[in-house]
């Protein structure tokens, strides 16, 4: 906002009027118009007192922005424009500041935006609490219990598309600092599900909502549960849960009857029940016989009967019923195991209470009846809460006490839930006695005991056995409630009531493998059968109320009443008759009255004396004294009447609105008159400042004017001056110029005389010796002539015997040509043959080698393609040729190699050497790569004594089996291989068994088979050799003796010698036993086992 729009006072701007109190004059019908009023500009929010009342506006308003939040931080209650963020402002200071536990009750029909109350509470708290990782996680945690517990406790109604079915009150706990701890959730079950047998749970068209996408709505519930800390098991489980009770509306049953003339029911599909039987790991012939038979237990008998059709729909129903709202209070347990305080240390705290508003509509049942019942009770603390408080502020101010008449409802609470001769006594008295039971029995206990009571009215009143009220239908009472009188029908009191579950479907349901449909109903369990009649539903409810009331007593209150403005759910409609409807059983008027008995209005005195300052000379502007005495001088200035005003201690107390409403208009008057002051002041400055702009510029104008003139007379004169000097040096130069001019020519005339002299003379020799010339040039040419004639004649003689030398060489070469030829054709008959062989060869195998260019195969060293030959004679070049390209494309290949892999490919060249054809098991060893360290004792601290213990590098660490000497039984051992040492150690205590030298050990022995046993042998008389040999099984047998050789030979110089055979020695102490492997079929599969035959022959059967 703006700085000059920012509000200083609800009264600022104000649409119709901010608070209710105010409103002059009051009446049902100005209520309603200035509801509209400030409705249609968009102003939803109205006070009355510091009760909030809310009216859903049915679209998106941009007042819940960030910026808003922080407008509202930190400000006194009045100071803006009505909000629920300044409620809860409020309410966090007081809880901040003044150690006061704080509840915020929200009321309101469905449809009013009770939900969205709520959210943007906690919302605005969770803002302008502290911040830090463990604040905001807690605050996260809080906020996302939210879209949980809206996924499973609300439902599309025809009157709210998000109703909630459940009452909820939250506490959230607060440390000293005002940083939420945690919280706690209470479900109250304040709402009872309407007609549950109405509703098609499958049904896409009753579940569809225009605008919602279900599919994200979905990944943020998910997600909501992640963040307060369902695990994924848990999740999936609520969701088999609710999928069971979908199914559970599907069941239909059909009549079937029995020999005895005794009507049953049976299941019509059972592949709805085999499923839901699949979700809960139910035994299907459990859950049918539940759905079927009912037993009833009296000390030691039992009683089984069949279930008719209705009673199995009322079977289901009531498991349905049930087996959800079971669910739902494991939810909230769950959220509240989650959400509470981590901490021991005294908390504050602020309650939000979301709870359904009264309810009267053409028919109204049980329902309505104990949730006015409730909204009576809530009415009841509501009005001694708010006299209370009153009264505790009139105390603190010093302002005299005048009793307030008001209705007292206790006698309406009185009348429901008395223990003796309340309605709800006596409707639990009829649902336990025995014998017929019956809403018309009720009706008719109601009549005798309550007839008297002036709130309750029936068709038999006043204990008269004729009819007195004929506007009364015969099964129906009638009370008068705080909000007006409701008319309940008697019709279903005692089976609502009741709201019992069979213990066969008790039993069933605990008999499930699903752990948590299993712990939903601890009563099935056998073990603990009780007997004794569960509690009705009113004594429930009852004792829910009496904890909730208690509760709200401990806290200081804070109210927002919400109201729905249409039931088309459509934006910019006020149904007045709607609105007026709920303004009467939410007793808006009667809080209006109440906050008015005393003083309509109340400020301090601070800023009391900062708004009407303006109105009195004596405080304008600033009054130097204390507020007090200020506000004191301008009320007797204003001359108001004593009795319209009272001075609290701390307050300025105004009783009538209307001395409020003259106050506001004297200061709007004198606002205008003071704006006008302004203005005329404003207008004298600034014409003021301009004349003496327009002076200051005129002097400085003037003053640049006369220098510029002066500058220009100066510049005149100067070039006048320059013009003349110029002038006569002109006439001084031209003066100079002509005598100059005139000794010139005197000069030149000498000049040329003398030039054409010399010209002549010139001319003269020039002539001569062009004479002579010619004679020379006459005398050159006849010599010349004469030679060319002489060279002619020698060139021809010369061209005459050359063509006769050429004659004669030609005549030779023809004739060498000749004899060539002769002797050629000698020669050719013997060696024409082998030249053209040897010329076709060459042809061949150039093309040959040109085609193989083109052929030639992958650079993969394991491409076993190769272009066949053309020609037999090029088998052996084409072998070769294959083998060096071969060659040189492992070479190629083996160039690519970093040093570690050079090491892996040559232990396993090394163990091809050793191993191929000669151990059966080596094949399937080729594709393991030898891993050396399985172990990781470097990084399991379970060896790190082990560690500590070896101070070489590890090549091997492996688990292998050490046979016993004694009986051919496997001990697990670690068996390590360093560069110098062979180490075995304990597999469980890490402890070093024995150390040998590599130099010690001489041979390794193995069989040719498919197992993993080898033995190695010591150095006989070495300390090593004490015990003997070792025999070994390894699932790694072919890498452990190849690293085994590979060490050896690198540090002793010397190869191990790998001795492969199906017989070998083993040296066992002094004893030498032979190992004999044989061919066998084992009871345990494919795994090798050794037994001891006797004292020298130890036997491995090998599969």
């Amino acid at each position: 906002m703006a700085k000059m729009e920012v509000k200083t006072s609800l009264l600022d701007n104000m649409i119709g009027v901010g608070d209710m109190v105010l409103l002059e004059p009051l009446n049902e019908e100005t209520f309603i118009n200035n509801l509209k009023k400030r409705f249609d500009h968009s102003e939803i929010y109205t006070y009355i007192g510091s009760v909030v009342i809310s009216v859903n506006p049915y679209r998106s308003l941009p007042i819940y922005s960030p910026e808003k939040v922080e407008e509202y931080r930190n400000r006194n209650f009045y100071e803006l424009s009505p909000h629920i963020f300044a409620l809860s402002d409020e309410a966090y200071r007081s809880l901040r500041d003044q150690d006061k536990d704080q509840c915020i009750l929200i009321t309101g029909e469905s449809g009013a935006g009770k939900t969205e109350a709520s959210k943007l509470v906690m919302s605005y708290v969770a803002a302008v609490c502290g911040k830090g990782a463990e604040v905001n996680q807690v605050k996260e945690q809080l906020l996302q219990s939210n879209p949980v517990l809206e996924a499973f406790g609300n439902a599309k109604t025809v009157r709210n598309d998000n109703s909630s079915r459940f009452g909820k009150y939250m506490d959230i706990e607060f440390d000293f600092k005002g940083d939420p701890l945690g919280g706690v959730i209470s479900n109250y079950k304040l709402k009872l599900e309407r007609d549950f047998s109405r509703y098609n749970y499958l049904s896409l068209d009753s579940a569809k909502v225009n605008g919602v996408d279900d599919a994200a709505n979905f990944r943020t519930v998910r997600n909501a549960m992640q963040i307060v800390g369902f695990m994924d098991h848990e999740a999936e489980s609520v969701l088999a849960v609710v999928a069971a009770v979908l199914k559970l509306g599907n069941i239909e049953f059909k009549p079937e009857s029995r020999v005895n003339g005794l009507d049953e029911s049976k299941i019509k599909d059972k592949n709805e029940l085999k499923e839901i039987c699949e979700l809960t790991g139910i035994d299907q012939s459990v859950l049918e016989r539940a759905f079927s038979f009912r037993t009833v237990e009296a000390k030691q008998e039992k009683v089984s009967t069949t279930l008719n059709v209705a009673q199995a729909y009322y079977a289901r129903d009531a498991l349905a019923k049930n087996l959800y709202s079971r669910l739902f209070s494991w939810l909230v347990n769950r959220i509240n195991e989650s959400i509470k305080a981590q901490t021991k240390v005294r908390k504050k705290v602020m309650g939000v209470l979301d709870i359904y508003g009264f309810e009267i509509f053409e028919d109204n049942s049980f329902e309505q009846f104990i949730i006015n019942y409730c909204n009576e009770k809530l009415q009841q603390i509501f009005i001694e809460l708010t006299l209370k408080e009153e009264q505790e502020e009139y105390i603190r101010e010093d302002i005299e006490w005048t009793h307030i008449d008001y209705f007292n409802n206790a006698i309406i609470c009185d009348l429901i839930e008395n223990n003796t001769n309340g309605i709800l006594a006596m409707l639990d008295e009829e649902c336990l006695r025995p014998g017929t039971v019956t809403d018309e029995t009720f009706l008719e206990k109601l009549n005798q005991v309550c007839a008297t009571h002036q709130h309750f009215e029936s068709r038999m009143s006043k204990c008269s056995r004729f009819l007195n009220d004929t506007s009364l239908p015969h099964s129906c009472f009638r009370i008068q409630h705080y909000a007006g009188k409701v008319l309940y029908q008697v019709e279903g009191f005692v089976d609502k009531n009741n709201d019992l579950l069979y213990r066969d479907l008790s039993q069933a349901m605990w008999k499930a493998s699903h752990t948590l449909i299993k712990s939903l109903f601890p009563e099935g369990n056998p073990a603990k059968i009780n007997l004794k009649r569960p509690p009705t539903a009113g004594s429930q409810f009852k004792a829910s109320v009496a904890t909730l009331m208690k509760n709200l007593q401990t806290k200081n209150p804070n109210y927002i009443r919400c109201i729905k403005p249409n039931d088309k759910k459509a934006a910019h409609i006020f149904n007045e008759a709607l609105v007026c409807h709920q303004i009467r059983y939410l007793g808006l008027l009667e809080n209006v009255r109440v906050r008015r008995a005393g003083y309509a209005f109340r400020q301090a005195y601070e800023p009391c004396l900062e708004r009407y300052k303006m109105l009195c000379k004596q405080t304008w502007p600033h009054w130097k004294g204390p507020a007090r005495s200020g506000v004191e001088v301008l009320f007797n200035e204003l001359e108001i009447p004593v009795e319209e005003y009272s001075f609290g201690r701390s307050k300025i107390f105004i009783r009538n609105p209307r001395t409020l409403f003259k106050l506001e208009d004297l200061r709007k008057q004198r606002l205008e008159d003071l704006a006008t002051l302004i203005q005329k002041i404003y207008r004298g400055w600034k014409c003021r400042t301009h004349f003496l702009l327009m002076k200051k510029s005129q002097i400085v104008i003037a003053a640049w004017f006369r220098r510029f003139a002066q500058q220009k007379r100066y510049q005149q004169t100067k070039s006048s001056a320059l013009v003349i000097q110029s002038y006569i040096r002109g006439w001084k130069a031209r003066k100079i110029l002509r005598e100059l001019k005139h000794q010139k020519r005197c000069k030149e005339a000498v000049t040329t005389i003398a030039a054409y002299w010399h010209g002549t003379q010139a001319r003269r020799e020039l002539r001569r010796l062009k004479e002579e010339a010619r004679n020379k040039h006459a005398i050159a040419v006849i010599w010349a002539y004469w030679l060319g004639s002489k060279a002619r004649r020698e060139l021809k003689r010369l061209k005459e015997e050359a063509r006769r030398k050429h004659a004669v060489a030609v005549i030779w070469a023809y004739w060498l040509g000749l004899k060539v030829r002769r002797e050629y054709r000698k020669f050719f008959r013997a060696n024409a043959g082998k030249k053209i062989y040897e010329f076709t060869l060459q042809r061949i195998v150039q093309k040959y080698f040109l085609e193989m260019k083109n052929k030639m195969p992958s650079l993969s060293p394991i491409d076993k393609n190769w272009p066949s030959r053309p020609y037999l004679f090029l088998d052996p070049t084409h072998k070769e040729l294959k083998r060096i390209f071969h060659l040189w494309r492992c070479k190629k290949y083996r160039d690519q190699f970093t040093d570690q892999q050079k090491l892996i490919y040559e232990e396993k060249l090394e163990a091809s050497e050793l191993f191929k054809d000669k151990k059966a098991l080596y094949p399937s060893s080729v594709g393991q790569p030898f891993q050396g360290a399985y172990l990781e004792i470097n990084k399991n601290p379970k060896y790190k004594k082990l560690k500590d213990a070896i101070e070489e590098k590890i090549i091997i660490a492996e688990v292998v089996n050490k046979i016993n000497r004694a009986n051919g039984k496997s001990t697990s051992r670690i068996f390590l291989l360093t560069n110098n040492n062979l180490l075995l150690a304990d597999q469980k205590s890490g402890q070093i068994k024995s150390e040998v030298p590599l130099v010690d050990v001489t041979k390794v022995s193995m069989s040719s088979q498919n197992d993993g046993f080898f033995a190695v042998h010591l150095k006989e008389g070495s300390e090593a050799a004490s015990k003997g040999d070792f025999l070994f099984s390894s699932d790694h047998l072919i890498e452990m003796a190849t690293k085994l050789y590979r060490t050896t030979l690198s540090q002793t110089k010397q190869k191990l010698n790998i001795e492969i055979s199906d017989e070998f020695l083993v040296q066992f102490r002094q004893d030498k036993v032979c190992v004999k492997f044989i061919q066998g079929n084992q009871k345990n599969g494919s795994v090798p086992t050794c037994k001891r035959k006797n004292n020298r022959l130890l036997e491995v059967a090998v599969p």
